[in-house]
């Protein structure tokens, strides 16, 4: 599949996976309903906001796979269309994704007000934190030059 993308494929081997999510998030861009929002509540922690006025708790499914977080409202109808005499408030079914950075994991969901709120945080393994360096003696280098020091002795 080609689409709208800056970079050609063929300059990219083994990033088939990346070109295809870009390219569906880029086809999915105009997908409006439910509207969102995404706030950064601190430095590594986020929240995702949706409008999903008229769905209840039973009608919403939330769920995490291959860090893709997708979410469904599904209710039933609540009246026949032929009852209507203007109709104006949405009450569609719909189904959102959200491509999740390697650590994000989601941490909750909440729904209060018409407004379902997940929390994500970025939960970064202790090998890729940033860790503050000493200045002072570097126990490699000391322990080198002792060897040295060790094998001119003995020469």
């Amino acid at each position: 599949m080609t689409g709208n993308i800056v970079y050609p494929r063929s300059g990219f081997i083994g990033f088939d996976h990346i070109f295809d999510q870009l390219e569906n998030i880029h086809k999915h861009a105009k997908d409006t309903y439910p509207p969102h929002n995404v706030v950064k509540d601190e430095e590594l922690k986020y929240s995702l906001e949706l409008a999903v006025a008229g769905f209840k708790q039973e009608h919403i499914d939330i769920e995490v796979k291959d860090h893709v977080l997708t979410i469904k409202g599904d209710r039933p109808q609540r009246r026949s269309q032929d009852k209507y005499v203007h109709k104006g408030i949405s009450a569609r079914n719909w189904k959102k994704s959200f491509r999740l950075s390697e650590y994000t994991e989601v941490t909750g969901a909440d729904l209060t007000d018409g407004i379902l709120t997940v929390g994500l945080e970025v939960v970064l393994p202790e090998e890729k934190r940033p860790r503050k360096i000493s200045i002072g003696k570097n126990e490699e280098l000391t322990n080198d030059n002792n060897s040295s020091q060790l094998l001119q002795e003995s020469s």
